[in-house]
């Protein structure tokens, strides 16, 4: 190739475009739901595909009146902290806790689940909080549960959120497992009120499991989730 033709491709080539390494090309966008798990520090807590759900559920209720979201994670077993409260506006974990699941939805990891009262199962879905009140169990929070056939019976069959001596993570370390409710999902007695206090009110609360019924179903996700 002759030296003038070198010469104007050097003076009118953006620098660089000819030698650029493969490594330096530009790298798809992070959305705005992998930019908050990282923040959040959620690798190795939340599976991020879990985490996408519960972010884009959330988006799509209008009626929420505060920007905190509480994620359940039913995949993980009840002797791990599976009860997890982020404030979005501030981009915050506020609370990662304990929390027990009905006694007739499995042992130490909640399998089976059910909308039927009396069933003594845990609910999935998505709720909204509303107030607060003391009760049989002590101060507990009134849940609405948002998904027709899945847990809109939640005020019927008294589903609520309330602390539990059986919830704390001594009893899992002594017996393998926490302790079981009736559908309700009870945390810690040490920690009930001050995060009822937090979710109280307008916001929004997902349980999680892998459960390919629930997601097939659920009119908040993706009809492309299944696991």
């Amino acid at each position: 190739m002759p030296k003038f033709i070198l010469i104007l491709l050097f003076l009118f080539l953006p620098p660089l475009t000819l030698f650029r390494p493969e490594s330096d090309a530009a790298q798809p966008a992070v959305s705005a739901c992998e930019e908050l798990y990282n923040e959040l520090g959620l690798f190795g807590k939340v599976d991020y595909a879990i985490f996408e759900r519960a972010w884009g559920g959330f988006q799509r209720i209008d009626s929420r009146k505060k920007e905190v979201l509480t994620l359940i994670d039913f995949t993980k077993p009840s002797t791990d902290e599976r009860f997890y409260v982020i404030d979005l506006q501030a981009r915050k974990m506020l609370f990662e806790t304990h929390v027990a699941h009905g006694q007739n939805s499995g042992e130490n990891y909640a399998v089976s689940f059910s909308n039927r009262p009396d069933s003594h199962q845990s609910s999935l879905g998505f709720y909204l909080t509303e107030k607060s009140y003391v009760g049989r169990n002590g101060y507990s929070l009134v849940l609405d549960g948002l998904e027709k056939g899945i847990n809109d019976n939640a005020r019927s069959r008294a589903v609520v959120v309330h602390g539990a001596a059986y919830a704390e993570p001594s009893v899992a370390a002594s017996q393998g497992r926490l302790g079981r409710s009736w559908g309700c999902p009870a945390l810690p007695a040490s920690v009930n009120r001050e995060v009822i206090d937090i979710i109280r009110d307008g916001s929004v609360l997902f349980i999680y499991a892998a459960d390919n019924d629930y997601l097939a179903k659920s009119s908040f996700l993706s009809s492309s989730d299944t696991v």
